[in-house]
């Protein structure tokens, strides 16, 4: 949201949220807007709200809003952004359909419904690949393949959606990787993904015991900070020709499982890694509730992502990017940050999932 703000003087955000998150929203608005007033639930009141926080539902028919207000939406929208989805890995099926399958067909209604749109900006993820290995580029998506995970299968299935919707919805497609904190200050909103590394290292240090490693030691991790996903999709808004077109949003040059894992237990700890647990092991280990408590629930799938040997050829995106100077950064550059503002957040439970 600050990012479009920033870009455009004139631009007017509205953030669709749950209404149970309206308040949380609304705060975070005021600080984004520094202090500008803030529109509730309603249409602006002076040229200074340039952001809306609007009640709403994407897994509701008009999103969840009454006549008034989705006619004033649909009469205003110049772009869409749709973020929203459910990233649990062991999310149950139903609410996975629900969310990311059914959400993103309301949101396509919508966009058909607007008289002005000039870009849906609809965010997938690398995984929906599924299970496959090797190469994958960015024109393919179904190949037959299998998934991981309900999370995987509804977003792939929600993609499929939006690719059949293009001939009358001009949009572009984001498959970012998996996302970590803010490369310069390390914040992010939960510690889940990489972090579940971390939680195992901060434990075994606190312990005096040698640090484990687990992962197909040579499958690439790919892991990207947030702010270079909100570098590329800001950038895109500006190039009109990528309508229709899909871009991963990923490090071209992926560390390894094993790697990762160093060079966390360096930054975290000065200390490698001393031994290698089996996988399947560590997936066991964490369907006991007791374990996986002390990693701050872990799912067992997630060690699934430590063993895929596939590769997302960014080309696309590396061509539109690079010569605006926009540019995935090595692990090593950020891990300082990343690791810094774990450190003093990890005792805090508000960052676990959940």
């Amino acid at each position: 949201m600050q990012a479009l703000l920033e870009e455009a003087p004139d631009t007017r955000v509205v953030a669709l949220v749950e209404p149970r998150m309206a308040d949380k929203a609304s705060e975070l608005a005021r600080k984004i807007a520094a202090g500008a007033p803030v529109a509730v639930g309603g249409p602006p009141e002076g040229d200074g709200d340039r952001i809306e926080v609007l009640p709403g539902d994407i897994t509701e028919r008009r999103l969840g809003l009454d006549d008034d207000r989705y006619e004033r939406l649909a009469a205003e929208t110049t772009a869409v952004y749709h973020l929203a989805a459910v990233y649990d890995l062991a999310v149950p099926l139903d609410v996975a359909t629900k969310v990311n399958v059914d959400g993103t067909g309301n949101v396509l209604t919508f966009c058909r419904d607007c008289e002005r749109l000039d870009r849906l900006h609809y965010v997938s993820t690398a995984y929906v690949a599924g299970r496959r290995t090797g190469h994958v580029y960015e024109h393919e998506l179904a190949l037959g393949q299998s998934f991981k995970n309900h999370y995987e299968s509804t977003k792939f299935q929600a993609e499929v959606w939006v690719r059949e919707a293009m001939d009358k919805v001009p949009t572009t497609i984001y498959r970012p990787a998996i996302v970590v904190g803010d490369s310069g200050t390390g914040e992010t909103p939960k510690f889940d993904g990489p972090y579940y590394m971390l939680r195992v290292i901060s434990r075994a240090t606190r312990w005096h015991m040698p640090i484990p490693r687990f992962g197909r030691a040579e499958a690439p991790f790919n892991v990207v900070p947030v702010d270079f996903i909100i570098d590329a999709m800001t950038t895109a808004d500006d190039v009109p020709e990528l309508v229709g077109s899909t871009l991963h949003l990923v490090d071209p040059e992926p560390v390894s499982a094993a790697k990762v894992f160093d060079i966390l237990a360096k930054e975290y700890a000065d200390r490698t890694t001393a031994y290698r647990l089996p996988p399947k092991l560590v997936a066991g280990s964490l369907r006991v509730p007791a374990v996986r408590r002390l990693f701050s629930g872990a799912p067992p799938q997630s060690i699934r992502y430590l063993n895929l040997p596939v590769y997302f050829d960014p080309r696309a995106a590396r061509e539109l990017l690079e010569p605006r100077g926009v540019r995935c950064p090595r692990l090593e550059e950020y891990v300082g940050p990343m690791v810094e503002f774990f450190r003093e957040h990890e005792d805090d439970p508000s960052y676990s999932p959940g």
